[in-house]
Parts: C-alpha cells; structure tokens; sequence
C-alpha cells in the first residue's frame, strides 16, 4: 500500500509538471521588439480606445519612417491620457466645422487628425486581447524628448511623416497676413482651420512643413506632447511662398 502511495502521488506530479509545460506558451508573452530606424520618424495615428491591463488606452496605427504601416497599435504609457483627449477635442471641433466654410478663401473645411511622431525606434510589444493580436508601444520606455504630438489634414498625415524623413524638410511659422490663408485649395484652407482649432483647445496653429521641392504642408501643434529633440514642433522662422 505504502509502494502504491508514492507511485500514485508519483504519477499526479509528473501530470501537474506536464499541464504546466502546455501552459507555458499561453502564458508567454513575445518580448519586446524595435520597429523603424533609429535615425527616423515614426508616427502614432489614434483612433479609437481600448481596455488594456485594467486602464484605457489609445488605439490606431503606427506609420514608419519607410512608409510601413502597422493597424492595431495601443499606446500605454505616458502621455496616454492626453493623446485620448487631444484626440476627443479634434473629433469634437470636426463635428463642428467641418462642412462648414473658411471664410478666408470659401472652400469647406476639412476633418483634421492628431497624431504623436517619435523620434527613434519605439518598443512594441506582441500581445492578444479578446483574441486579437494588438501591438503595444511602451511610451515610458520612450525618452520624452522624443515624442512631440501635430494635427493636420486627415488625408496628409502619411505625407508629413515621409516630408518629415526627407532631407531638407524645414519647418516655419506662418504670418497673420499670409497669403497662403487665401489660397482657394486645401492648402489654404488647412492653414487657416488650424488656427481656428486653436481657440477651442490645447492647439497651436499656422505652421508649415517646408519640402525640398517648395511643397508646403500645413499643420499644427497640441500643447503636449512637445519633445525638445523633434524640431519641427517649434519652429521659429516665418514662411513667404517665395522662401
């Protein structure tokens, strides 16, 4: 009886040992890894929301220094919170003008889209929540300095950040009497849109992205994030469509 005890009690731990040897790989997690090039611009495009570790977070997609994008991305971490409500005021002041007429140069404005650049590589993480696989930015891993937010035309946001990856690209202020403002296209209605946005929130307005081929991109900026290292969040030159 006592020889059948321990083979019993035997056989129960190697079974034990076995169900935690399958349980393993459920409950690994992918270690962290680093997407875009350590000399580039990378950019969080939020969305939406998501429940992640018992808080909510931004959800959306992460546009690469080379174009790549990748869909299903949270941001946790710093600066959480306020790209959620940077991202509610922009959805916010779009339902309201939106449709609506510049009267500058009488063309309909346009919906506007924030989104968060970060210099360097980011720190993702492979994860699945409700059985979606989702990839986790680890924003406190990432040096503030690094990390500066923008808004501009929903449809420019993939430009700006290949103009912001380009040799040459400068960025500059424009002035109140600009006649960029009186352009009659989209150009001219951005410029001026994102100056009114800055009445209605934590926006600044009336900056241009500079191209090597004189190609300007209107945008502007949120109070925070605001990275020292990334230039292009406070620039100080002023702009004439002949500079």
């Amino acid at each position: 009886m006592v020889t059948l005890k321990y083979v019993i009690i035997g056989v129960v731990v190697v079974v034990v040992i076995a169900a935690l040897t399958l349980l393993l790989p459920t409950l690994h997690r992918v270690p962290v890894q680093y997407v875009g090039s350590p000399s580039g611009y990378e950019a969080f495009v939020p969305t939406g929301t998501i429940s992640y570790n018992g808080h909510t977070d931004p959800t959306g997609t992460l546009i690469l220094s080379d174009g790549t994008t990748i869909q299903n991305v949270v941001w946790d971490g710093q600066y959480a919170n306020t790209i959620i409500q940077n991202h509610d005021q922009i959805v916010q002041l779009n339902n309201q003008f939106v449709g609506q007429t510049d009267p500058v140069n009488g063309q309909p404005y346009v919906p506007l889209q924030d989104f968060y650049v970060i210099k360097g590589q980011i720190p993702i993480e492979q994860v699945t929540i409700n059985g979606q696989t989702y990839y986790v930015i680890q924003a406190s891993s990432i040096n503030p300095a690094n990390i500066a937010g923008f808004y501009t035309y929903q449809g420019w946001v993939p430009s700006f950040v290949t103009a912001i990856n380009t040799q040459g690209t400068y960025a500059a202020v424009l002035p109140g009497n600009s006649p960029v403002f009186q352009w009659t296209n989209t150009t001219g209605t951005v410029a001026y849109q994102t100056m009114l946005y800055e009445g209605y929130g934590p926006f600044a307005g009336g900056a241009v992205l500079v191209l090597p081929n004189k190609t300007i991109i209107p945008y502007g900026t949120p109070a925070s994030p605001a990275g020292s290292a990334i230039s292009f969040d406070s620039p100080s030159q002023a702009y004439t469509p002949s500079s």
